[in-house]
């Protein structure tokens, strides 16, 4: 978007994104190694040292820091193997891509299938049903609230709009900026538009004759079955799109702009729809708040369910939203009570499974859920009766099994 000479809004706004990412990698840098990746590489005394450390964190936040660090048994996890190739199979670079791809998906479906052997496959059904119900509502609905944010601009700054009809003007220089107009049936004669920026402008069976398009700028801007006669356009970005049914007799085009020379400052809509998501990111960190000082107190599935529910209550109030603010607020209700679940539902992921086995799950999970985030993005108000009905259905089952 835009020109190589101009630097927009949205790259700064993917920057500062990028920042907490970034940082992240200096805080890994002081995070002790994993201990189980350790014992399969054999260093055993840094294991050992790694895991005293998280003993005797632990036991001081317990009041209890006498407590002495003990092991009476350590189980080496088993090395991966390698991959084994037969010499009369992979004869040729091919075969050898060929048994390599087929050894991985094959380590890919049997990780699959891990998730549902006995003991585990019911928590993965139950798993797999609230990941993907809490999936469509949260990600259909951080797509819909923007959208409807800005029907309802559109709707106001519809009802705005000013009309002027059979207009004649002649031999007068325009240098001021045009917004949220309709001119019809108007003849210029002899006129310069100079520096001017149209916003959301639109000249209907309008004459323009001998007149001078000069250093224009224009957004949301169309000429609609209106007549050029020796009109000059110079340095502008009027495009042939911008012209429909609309005839250009004896018209010349110097220094044509290309790319888009409008800024965010410019477009109102495009700074709301940052502003917006900005707004519902930061209702964020209240809940992550809450969540991490309550979960180990009233428990996980009580957190899971109570937050389910709460997010779907919020969601009736969205029937009443009828302005900007409203539905930011409705958004920033939603997405801060909705963290406490994903917080949950998370621990309980990981917590439900076997050592072994508690690094497929969370992966399964998150693949499962991202065909809900496709779809939501594609049923519009569903998505609202989803997060309305299918939580509060789902947080029940949660609840009872």
């Amino acid at each position: 978007m835009g020109s190589a000479y101009q630097f927009h809004s949205w790259r700064v706004f993917v920057i500062v994104c990028a920042l907490p990412c970034v940082s992240s990698v200096v805080a890994l840098t002081f995070m002790p190694e994993s201990p189980r990746f350790l014992l399969e590489v054999g260093k055993h005394d840094e294991a050992w040292m790694i895991l005293k450390q998280i003993h005797d964190t632990n036991m001081r936040a317990r009041g209890q820091p006498e407590k002495v660090f003990t092991v009476n048994r350590i189980k080496t996890p088993k090395q991966i193997d390698e991959l084994i190739e037969i010499e009369s199979d992979t004869g040729t670079w091919y075969r050898r891509c060929f048994v390599r791809i087929r050894t991985e998906l094959y380590g890919i479906w049997l990780t699959f299938m891990r998730c549902f052997n006995y003991p585990v496959k019911d928590n993965t059904i139950k798993l797999t049903a609230v990941w993907f119900t809490l999936s469509f509502g949260y990600y259909g609905l951080s797509v819909w609230f923007p959208d409807v944010i800005k029907h309802l601009q559109s709707d106001e700054y519809a009802s705005r709009v000013k009309h002027f009809r059979n207009e004649e003007v002649s031999h007068f220089v325009f240098n001021f900026t045009l917004e949220n107009q309709i001119h019809s049936n108007g003849e210029y004669i002899n006129d310069r538009f100079i520096m001017m920026k149209f916003k959301s402008v639109t000249f209907e069976d309008s004459l323009f004759k001998n007149c001078v398009f000069e250093d224009i700028t224009s957004l949301n801007t169309y000429f609609r079955n209106c007549t050029f006669v020796n009109t000059t356009f110079y340095n502008t970005d009027l495009e042939p799109y911008k012209f429909v049914d609309s005839k250009l007799i004896n018209c010349t085009f110097f220094h044509i702009r290309t790319g888009c020379q409008i800024s965010f400052d410019d477009d109102y809509s495009a700074y709301w729809i940052y502003f917006v998501n900005f707004l519902g990111t930061l209702a964020v960190l209240p809940g992550n708040i809450v969540s991490a000082l309550l979960m180990d107190r009233i428990g996980r599935l009580t957190m899971l369910g109570g937050s389910m529910v709460l997010s779907g209550i919020s969601c009736f109030f969205l029937w009443f939203g009828t302005s900007e603010s409203m539905m930011i607020g409705m958004l920033c209700l939603y997405n801060g009570l909705t963290i406490s679940a994903w917080n949950s539902l998370d621990v309980i992921t990981v917590e439900l499974y076997p050592t072994d086995r508690r690094y497929d799950m969370p992966k399964l999970c998150n693949a499962l859920s991202t065909s809900p985030r496709q779809k939501s993005k594609f049923h519009g108000f569903t998505c609202t009766l989803n997060a309305i009905i299918g939580q509060d259905m789902i947080c029940i089952f949660v609840l009872i099994f």
